[in-house]
């Protein structure tokens, strides 16, 4: 009876509940459009004297203007952060934006309620200005539980920093401007220092020192220059997004191993989810995960997810709610098409990203004409008396790893480690025993290559490190793979092999081919060119050799106004793209940690081909 009588209280309330929840979202909308109008007129009064003019006339006596409507480029530049830190929902972005809108809509409010001759309540420009701050505020009110999206807790403590810090550099940097090219006389050190100060803030010197100071004007033009710069790291500092410090554990570790052993044969590059600077969220049941980094913002997961794709849905769900949370943008680079149709479910949207090859060991031979020149490479490397070993990295005694790591360290291309969706990061790790290492040597024994594969299921292995000697033969590489397609069975039980990832893979063949249309011929020669300086088409062409399987891999994303972001952050990520800081150029190249059970082996950081 109870169940009955509390239907009829709650079915008029599903379409308050509804209305509202059709409401809050364009209400939100409609505060991110005005602040972009703002913006934009703010810079169109920046640029048109006219227009300018006008906006100053309403903007001084007893006029007043909407709210951030100033015809400045400082407020145009913050109308646009806090359009775009509005449109990612953030908490912090409100309630500035509710706490001066609100005041100024109280100061209009006061103004017009105020009677008296020529006063503000005589102007019905103004009524205009205060209806549209107050719609402003409105919308704010109304779409209050749509910002949730949280910001980094030391966001204010670091934008004071920032701006006192700045201020004091760019004072000294101006004081030091002004004492070079001061034509008068009579100036201390403090009055120069204020002019600078001034200048920065208010674009205008004080009174107080104009009688001693006199500079050229492309002084306080670089002076007004820094101040624009200091205001801009003020607002990125306020507003930007938590920087997500959570790494992997080692019971999160623990538990991603055991979804592996009993899932793992589902996706190549799922051992890769280990790696210790990715952080992981569990479906509720425990059965799956999606590890991922942030980077920039950006919530970026790579792979399929862990476990029973049953269970991907409860982890994606939970990962996307996290990335709302803290206003990252979502993105997974390397999905599989599999993993890509479920990520759609959840709205995000796919970009074919490239191709993975891989080789099947029951399908390949080296018969045949299509197959000479891998054939003719090989077979030279072959006389010419080079080896390969093949172990698991085991049973490899510690010495003998120490004396890989040294080698991989040499012969490592750049100071860059490369790799993330497809890379382990941490060549000779104990707990990473079931990896297998190909050992090639010369002639005379020494070595002069290095490959490294992390398992893929029972059966299947994929690359993680490529190194080699550069003074060693032509083809080397070829030569190993080639000995792993030939001996992996009998050695480590292997069945099949995923080699490197072929960026653009389809663009490269297609494009090539009798019939390309001029865009693709277009979109290849771009290619081409940028592959002067990464490895784009040279991987295509290196892993086509082997005739593989090419399965197809995405990169997915929620808004395609955050690709060239993704993009940026994919690329910082694998390491195409590095950032500088002073650390790094004091740190080690490889660690090697202590280990706490088992015996002690180094491990290095090694990370991709290189």
């Amino acid at each position: 009876m109870s169940s009955t009588s509390k239907q009829p209280q709650s079915a008029p309330d599903a379409p308050r509940r509804s209305l509202s929840a059709r409401v809050r979202p364009v209400a939100a909308s409609g505060t991110v459009w005005y602040l972009r109008l703002i913006a934009l007129l703010n810079l169109l009064a920046v640029v048109a004297e006219p227009f300018r003019a006008t906006v100053r006339h309403h903007s001084e006596g007893q006029f007043f203007t909407p709210y951030l409507m100033t015809a400045g480029l400082a407020t145009a530049v913050l109308s646009l952060f806090l359009a775009v830190a509005m449109r990612r929902r953030k908490r912090a972005a409100w309630i500035f934006n509710f706490g001066l809108g609100g005041l100024t809509f109280l100061l209009y409010l006061l103004a017009l309620a105020v009677p008296g001759q020529d006063h503000y309540d005589r102007h019905p420009f103004n009524y205009f200005s205060t209806v549209l701050t107050g719609l402003f505020m409105l919308c704010l009110v109304v779409g209050r539980k749509e910002f949730t999206s949280k910001g980094d807790r030391s966001n204010p403590r670091m934008a004071v920093a920032t701006f006192l810090g700045g201020l004091l550099v760019g004072g000294l940097i101006g004081e030091l401007l002004v004492d070079a090219n001061n034509t008068l006389s009579g100036s201390g050190f403090g009055d120069r220092f204020r002019y600078a100060v001034f200048r920065m803030i208010t674009v205008s010197p004080s009174d107080r020192v104009l009688d001693v100071i006199n500079v050229p004007s492309w002084v306080n033009a670089f002076i007004n220059a820094m101040g624009a710069v200091l205001f801009l790291l003020v607002l990125y500092v306020a507003f930007r997004s938590p920087r997500g410090k959570e790494l992997l554990t080692p019971e999160d570790e623990a538990k991603l191993r055991e979804l592996l052993d009993r899932q793992g044969e589902r996706d190549s590059l799922g051992y890769f989810a280990t790696r210790r600077d990715k952080a992981v969220i569990f479906s509720p049941t425990g059965k799956a995960a999606v590890t991922y980094r942030v980077v920039g913002g950006v919530s970026l997961a790579s792979g399929d997810p862990i476990g029973d794709p049953e269970a991907w849905p409860g982890a994606i769900e939970l990962w996307l709610a996290e990335a709302r949370e803290h206003a990252w943008a979502p993105a997974v680079t390397g999905a599989s098409e599999e993993a890509g149709v479920i990520y759609a479910r959840h709205g995000l949207d796919a970009l074919e990203l490239g191709d993975e090859a891989i080789v099947e060991l029951d399908e390949f031979s080296l018969d045949g004409r299509a197959m000479r020149v891998v054939r003719q490479a090989y077979n030279r490397v072959k006389r010419a008396g080079y080896t390969v070993r093949i172990r698991r990295h085991e049973e490899i005694p510690e010495c003998e790893m120490v004396e890989l790591l040294d080698a991989a360290d040499h012969w490592r291309d750049g100071q860059t480690e490369r790799g993330f969706s497809m890379a382990l990061g941490r060549l000779g790790d104990p707990a990473d025993g079931r990896c297998v290492m190909l050992e090639c040597h010369d002639g005379e024994g020494r070595l002069r290559a290095l490959l490294s594969f992390v398992p893929w299921g029972e059966k299947g292995l994929s690359l993680d490190l490529m190194r080699r000697d550069r003074e060693s033969e032509n083809g080397l590489v070829e030569f190993m793979v080639i000995e792993l397609l030939e001996q992996g069975g009998r050695e480590v039980g292997l069945e099949r092999v995923s080699l490197n990832f072929a960026m653009f893979r389809s663009v490269f063949e297609r494009g090539s081919k009798l019939g390309a249309g001029p865009v693709l011929r277009l979109w290849r020669g771009v290619l081409g060119f940028f592959s002067r300086w990464w490895q784009i088409e040279s991987l295509y062409r290196a892993n086509a050799k082997y005739r593989p399987i090419w399965e197809p891999r995405y990169l997915l994303f929620e808004k395609s106004s955050e690709l060239p972001r993704i993009g940026i952050a994919n690329a910082r990520a694998e390491g195409f793209i590095t950032a500088p800081s002073l650390p790094s150029l004091f740190r080690r190249r490889h660690r090697r940690p202590p280990v706490s059970t088992g015996p002690k082996a180094p491990t290095a950081e090694g990370g991709g081909p290189g």
